[in-house]
């Protein structure tokens, strides 16, 4: 089973940084691409970042510019290097982790962290 530990959400004021971790562990086959979510209250989760494993990223448009994702594949962990922050960036964050195993048929997986608050306010 593969759990996903996320850290570095909290407070910030507006035009501060905050970066978020996720760290990876256990049965973990070959990871394709890892990524960040966010859901506001009221609002569907929508994608903030990815990056595959040959290390192309996406953005949502709302934060390019202002957002780095970035990946260690040693540690099987990703960041998301939020800089430039807004109140509309407040949300819970969610980790979302995409593997694949290659066999007969190969399988491919999806998981997910159990989400850390952003909050961004004066």
């Amino acid at each position: 089973q593969v759990q996903l530990v996320e850290s570095g959400g909290g407070l910030v004021q507006p035009g501060g940084s905050l970066r978020l971790s996720c760290a990876a562990s256990g049965r973990i086959f070959s990871i394709t691409a890892m990524g960040w979510y966010r859901q506001a209250p009221g609002k569907q989760r929508e994608l903030v970042a990815a990056i595959t494993s040959g290390e192309s990223t996406n953005y949502a448009d709302s934060v390019k510019g202002r957002f780095t994702i970035s990946r260690d594949n040693a540690k099987n962990t990703v960041y998301l290097q939020m800089n430039s922050l807004k109140p509309e960036d407040t949300a819970v964050y969610y980790c979302n982790l995409r593997t694949v195993h290659y066999g007969i048929p190969t399988n491919r997986y999806e998981y997910w962290g159990q989400g850390t608050q952003v909050t961004v306010s004066s």
